[in-house]
């Protein structure tokens, strides 16, 4: 009981964290500020992924947030491995 209305509330906070963030992935002034987006992006995501399996009590879904969560490490690594070598050029 407590579980679902936990669940209830945290995912229109998820959804409204999303809105926000899109808005800044899509008008942030530079490339560092849209790659912080995309980062987050991914994280609120796996939010999501964590709210749905305690809410359909199935703990394979966290399975699949751990690897996002580690793709979107390796993502937001690379991309600023990326502009540390564009910006020393």
């Amino acid at each position: 009981m407590l579980l679902d209305t936990i669940t209830y509330f945290a995912l229109p906070v998820l959804g409204f964290s999303f809105l926000l963030v899109f808005i800044r992935l899509i008008m942030g002034p530079s490339i560092p500020d849209r790659v912080v987006a995309l980062d987050l992006i991914a994280l609120i995501i796996i939010g999501f992924i964590c709210c749905y399996a305690l809410f359909a009590d199935n703990l394979v879904f966290l399975d699949i947030a751990t690897v996002l969560a580690l793709i979107g490490f390796l993502g937001t690594a690379g991309f600023s491995y990326f502009l540390h070598r564009r910006a020393e050029k």
